[in-house]
């Protein structure tokens, strides 16, 4: 079977190697990929956003699965134009991606839904938001209701801040038209959880939990980032707490979706809150999520081919996915000035020459230059360590790591504080 992955960062570098196990895959594309896909597949030099080219492509070799990383494409309808065509594709359709392209309306889906999560209050306008702010408790969380690369999302400790926030957004565009209206939201106090899921529009089946680190320095301090490392599974999310997210959260997403006429296919995940033991989700998104990919698939003992094709099918009900009783931790690499500005090009050395069992490394930014492999972008490897435990995994994750070397590189020594006691 031809399989043709759309993007390229360490969540499709993952995808990419796990989807070159199975004995059904014949012939592996991705688009446009990286220097570590590369190794896996053949990248091809055709950008997210192209909609009518990665069509094009998929006709004129014969695509029989089509698996779409990031949410670009998602938003913009690519699974409606494949399904034209009557060309399988993996994702859902751009209606249903709205619960993650716009924030408004998934709050207004988890409000019918009785879906917990924190209170919140939508604005186009500057005043009337202004007004609101004057009378919200602090601090509040106020976001660009549209896609913002991660970032159109601030916690504000002063209404000072907050009024600056919702100037940003809705007077000075600085998101431009994802901030065109704004979400405000109540700040809740509590452990997050991510919760991926597989779901046919009907049957949902959630993966392992795990939880990430966003902010860029030690101890969760600083700005926030695209992800500089993940665990899995949290101990966080006990099996107690996973039904109930099931129960309460998943599932009703997927049936009120399906209610509205925008049945989802794909993965959903769901990022929580956890408050006195009671989940709260603060977004959804529409795809896997980056970096918790790299820690929830390597613990996939299911051929990954044959859950993306009973999705499609719309038969999950019929399909067993098991996983692996070990765990995962991944360290982002970034790079030097990263979530700023920072330089591309510079050579990657000590990489490893042949996959080992106990380490997986992710290219996320990367490319080739001059036969070399260089920096290509903020983020570019995740190192991913895998053990019977957390903390060995964690070890396996830093000794691979630690022969990794590219001028001004820059991790968080602490992934995994939360649950394992760090070593100084």
């Amino acid at each position: 079977m031809k399989v043709l992955i759309i993007g390229n960062g360490g969540r499709e570098h993952a995808l990419a190697w796990k989807l070159a196990q199975s004995p059904r895959v014949t012939k592996l594309f991705c688009a446009p990929g990286n220097a570590g896909i590369a190794q896996v597949a053949e990248c091809v030099p055709l950008q997210v956003d192209d909609l009518e080219g990665l069509k094009h492509f998929a006709q004129t070799n014969a695509i029989n699965l089509t698996l779409v990383g990031p949410e670009l494409p998602l938003s913009l309808g690519i699974v409606d134009e494949f399904r034209k065509s009557h060309m399988r594709i993996f994702g859902p359709t751009r209606n249903a991606a709205l619960i993650e392209s716009s924030k408004s309306f998934a709050k207004e889906l988890m409000v019918r839904e009785k879906i917990p999560t924190p209170s919140s209050h939508t604005f186009d306008k500057l005043e009337p938001a202004l007004t609101c702010l004057e009378s919200c408790p602090l601090p509040i969380v106020v976001k660009a209701d549209g896609l913002a690369q991660g970032k159109g999302v601030i916690i504000c400790a002063t209404r000072a801040d907050a009024r600056e926030a919702v100037r940003s957004m809705l007077e000075e565009q600085r998101f431009g038209k994802a901030g065109a209206r704004v979400v405000l939201e109540e700040f809740l106090e509590g452990e997050e959880l991510t919760v991926m899921a597989f779901a046919d529009g009907r049957t949902v089946i959630p993966m392992l939990p795990a939880q990430d680190h966003k902010r860029i320095g030690e101890g969760d301090t600083g700005l926030n980032t695209g992800g500089m490392g993940a665990y899995a599974p949290a101990p966080l999310g006990t099996p107690e707490l996973r039904q109930r997210i099931l129960d309460e959260v998943l599932t009703p997403a997927v049936t009120g979706l399906s209610r509205v006429g925008s049945p989802f296919f794909g993965v959903l995940y769901a990022g929580i809150m956890v408050k006195d033991g009671k989940p709260y989700v603060l977004e959804f998104n529409a795809r896997f999520g980056d970096p918790e990919t790299q820690v929830v698939l390597p613990l996939l003992k299911t051929d990954l081919l044959d859950v993306l094709e009973a999705v499609v099918e719309h038969r999950l009900d019929q399909l067993q996915v098991e996983w692996h009783d070990q765990a995962a931790v991944c360290v982002v690499l970034t790079s030097g000035g990263y979530p700023g500005s920072y330089q591309t090009g510079l050579p990657i050395t000590g990489l490893p020459e042949k996959e080992s069992k106990s380490v997986m490394v992710f290219h996320a930014g990367t490319a080739h230059a001059n036969d070399k492999i260089v920096t290509n972008g903020g983020r570019v490897l995740g190192v991913t360590g895998i053990n019977s435990t957390l903390a060995g995994a964690r070890d396996h994750a830093h000794e691979a790591l630690a022969s990794i070397q590219f001028e001004g590189r820059y991790f968080r020594s602490d992934i995994g504080h939360r649950v394992l006691q760090v070593q100084s």
